[in-house]
């Protein structure tokens, strides 16, 4: 009793931690807690489930694979009907095969033998040659390579595939596995398509059936589920495989089948998709598929995929056209005829591959078929998840405390290696699809939590945000950071911050003037000093030096409500800097300092960006590439700053002055641009009666009032010298000389970044 009480004093908040944590676990094999992470590992660990398994042979099965060679000995893809009808004709009249399964569709007729072309010459220019038109006759049936198919095709177990849609409605669908009204009032959830690219109606008329290749991919784009029979208006339609199989096993028909205790399911069991099984009805009794929610199968991949993945057997349809195959291989054999030629682009993303051939996802869902070998996600699922958690969370939460760091590992691994183990038994022995993520997780934080617990936790925490972000901010953000290492992430997210762009102006004439030492000095000089009026001055985020350019951004990691403001002071007082650095470098007799700074606000992506070999803290974003295109045109207008409108409206304790209305490249819409001239309260009387003839100025030029914007910016040129009045003095003569015409939008186009 007194160790008891000794342990529960001792671990009582690990204890209560490990159970909150197992709870949680809890609710999210439940549903209750839904998480995007965890569903993604979850498809992994489902595709390494597959991936342990060694692949077999399997000779029934057998894809003619449109293959690169085959591209080569016949031409490019899609190939005349002609060629498709001897393909057909050898595979079913000279290999003997049981079935062909086409993962290819044949919505538009096939004009290529120049027939039509023919046969217009023949009734219009060469309407008087004679014999023609009779010649023509009697070469109609052999240029007419639709025919030619349906002619291989008829009285054949051929398979046609095709594809659904939601809008388009083109070809021919075949007859229906069944209809809605056969269900006779039975519930039978399935996906549903309104539309559909379908054969030809004499391909479809003459093949013995037609199946839906569409893709059916998971949130992540992954292939895990397929469809076996989907809705189109009133009636069911099979997958591919499904109709091959069918035609294969000589099938009398394809009908869902229901438990007797169907009709008492809860809805819950219904939405899992447990209600129904779908039967093929062979000459010796009744296939039985189970299907999941609306009508799904799981995908079971054997192999890699491809010709070398082991699971089936590749012939190249060059090799069949010619003869050149193995009759051993194909007779009797299940064909599906599809490509892995990376050019027709028929590559899939699975679990075990993310280049895998389309063709063999319905050849691993024929193998399961003929295989009567399944495995599904029982309605049962969430219930042996929930109590497999609760087993494996509330013995670690209370085991792992009290153990030295080794036997919590030893521990933990053991729980791992059960968890893992049970849920591959499962899976191989009773056909079960059961999750393993949460599981999984649940035990490693269970033992980084025991491990890490405490302060010790909290203070390497501390210690890795100053690594971080020590050389981004100000040595007194990192400490407050610190302090708080919890509020703060290198993680990716999208926020309103304000971007800073600065370039030392003709710095490549710079460069030719100076030493090799002397450059190194004068740029060192001015990146130390723009780096501290960034950092240090008013707590930007220093991101990156690009040759003699800096970037910077306010607002993240730290988040500012006056960013924008931040930004523009930073600017300011960068500008003055230069000119401080520019007496100094001219006494020096080196060359004249000169910057040029575009600022932009907006929604960036912020966080910790880059490649497996390096990474940075950096923004991206719309806004930021404004920002760079902003510095830029400090060079056009004269502008020491440059800003966008989203920076002035956010900073209206400045004076601004209104530049243009710019287009700039890679942007659609047009920006207003600003210059700050300084604090509002410190502009002085001449100044603000300057800022003000400007505006009215603009607003002239925008009217195409060329004379009163003419004597304004006359009078404002003779009072001061400005790069920004002659420029519009210029366009006024250029307006004069060219009007812009009536429906002027008085925008500026920038085709060069």
């Amino acid at each position: 009793m007194k160790r008891a009480a000794r342990l529960l004093r001792r671990y009582w908040g690990r204890w209560l931690l490990g159970i909150g944590l197992t709870v949680a676990a809890a609710l999210g094999t439940l549903g209750y807690l839904h998480s995007d992470a965890i569903e993604r590992m979850d498809g992994f660990l489902a595709g390494l489930r597959m991936r342990i398994e060694a692949p077999r042979l399997d000779p029934r099965i057998v894809i003619v694979d449109i293959d690169e060679k085959s591209l080569a000995a016949v031409g490019r893809f899609p190939w005349s009907r002609d060629i498709q009808a001897r393909l057909v004709t050898q595979l079913t009249r000279h290999y003997e095969v049981g079935a062909v399964g086409f993962d290819i569709s044949f919505p538009e007729p096939d004009t290529s033998s120049g027939y039509a072309v023919l046969e217009r010459l023949a009734h219009q220019e060469l309407d008087r040659v004679a014999g023609l038109k009779e010649q023509l006759a009697a070469l109609k049936a052999g240029m007419d390579y639709d025919g030619l198919l349906a002619d291989a095709l008829r009285g054949q177990p051929v398979v046609l595939g095709y594809n659904v849609s939601e809008k388009l409605r083109k070809g021919v669908l075949p007859a229906p596995a069944f209809t809605l009204e056969s269900l006779n009032g039975r519930e039978l959830l399935a996906y549903s398509a309104s539309g559909y690219e379908a054969n030809l109606a004499r391909l479809q008329q003459a093949a013995a059936g037609a199946g839906i290749f569409t893709a059916f991919t998971d949130a992540d784009g992954v292939i895990r589920s397929s469809i076996l029979l989907q809705r189109i208006g009133d009636a069911y339609y099979p997958s591919l495989s499904l109709a091959t199989a069918a035609v294969y096993l000589k099938a009398r028909a394809i009908a869902p089948y229901f438990d007797t205790t169907v009709d008492q399911l809860s809805q819950a069991q219904k939405n899992s998709g447990s209600a129904a099984r779908i039967s093929l009805f062979l000459p010796q009794g009744q296939l039985r598929i189970p299907v999941g929610e609306g009508l799904t199968t799981y995908v079971q991949y054997r192999g890699r995929g491809g010709p070398s993945g082991g699971a089936f057997r590749y012939v190249p349809a060059a090799d069949v056209l010619s003869g050149a195959a193995p009759p051993a291989h194909l007779k009797g054999a299940l064909v599906l005829v599809g490509s892995t030629a990376p050019g027709i682009n028929d590559l899939r993303v699975t679990p075990v591959n993310p280049e895998y051939p389309g063709v063999e996802v319905h050849a691993n869902l024929l193998k399961s078929i003929l295989d009567n070998d399944f495995k599904a996600r029982p309605a049962e699922a969430y219930l042996l998840e929930t109590v497999l958690v609760l087993a494996f969370g509330l013995v670690l939460s209370l085991a792992l405390a009290p153990l030295s760091p080794l036997r919590a590992v030893a521990l933990a691994t053991l729980a791992l290696g059960a968890a893992l183990g049970l849920n591959l038994l499962l899976y191989h022995q009773a056909g079960m699809v059961l999750n393993a993520a949460v599981p999984v997780l649940l035990i490693v934080a269970l033992f980084v939590m025991n491990l890490a617990v405490g302060y010790v936790f909290e203070v390497r925490k501390g210690q890795a945000l100053v690594s971080l972000f020590g050389e981004y901010v100000a040595p007194e953000l990192v400490a407050d950071m610190a302090d708080n290492p919890g509020h703060y992430t290198m993680e990716g997210a999208t926020r309103e911050l304000t971007v800073l762009f600065a370039d030392v102006r003709g710095f490549t004439g710079i460069a030719e003037q100076l030493t090799p030492a002397a450059l190194r000095e004068y740029i060192n000089l001015y990146l130390t000093a723009m780096s501290e009026d960034i950092r240090d001055s008013h707590r930007g985020t220093l991101d990156k030096y690009i040759g003699d350019a800096v970037m910077a951004f306010w607002g993240a990691p730290l988040a500012f409500a006056d960013h924008a403001s931040r930004a523009v002071a930073s600017a300011l007082l960068m500008q003055a800097s230069a000119a401080r650095l520019d007496t100094m470098f001219r006494a020096r007799g080196w060359p004249p300092l000169a910057i040029g700074i575009g600022i932009n606000s907006g929604q960036m992506h912020v966080g910790d960006m880059g490649s497996a070999i390096r990474r940075a803290y950096t923004v991206m974003g719309d806004a930021v590439n404004l920002g760079a295109r902003l510095e830029g045109l400090t060079k056009v207008y004269g502008a020491a700053i440059v800003a966008g409108a989203a920076t002035r409206l956010a900073a209206p304790e400045f004076a601004w002055r209104e530049l243009d209305l710019v287009r700039v490249k890679g942007k659609l819409e047009p920006v207003a641009i600003f210059e700050p001239l300084g604090h509002a309260v410190a502009l002085d009387a001449a100044a603000a009666t300057r800022l003000a003839a400007w505006h009215e100025a603009l607003a002239l030029v925008r009217a195409q009032q060329w004379s009163g914007a003419q004597a304004i910016l006359a009078g404002l040129l003779a009072d001061q010298e400005c790069v920004l009045y002659r420029l519009y003095l210029d366009r006024i003569a250029l307006y004069r000389a060219h009007p812009p015409g009536p429906d002027w939008d008085g925008v500026t186009r920038f085709d060069t970044k």
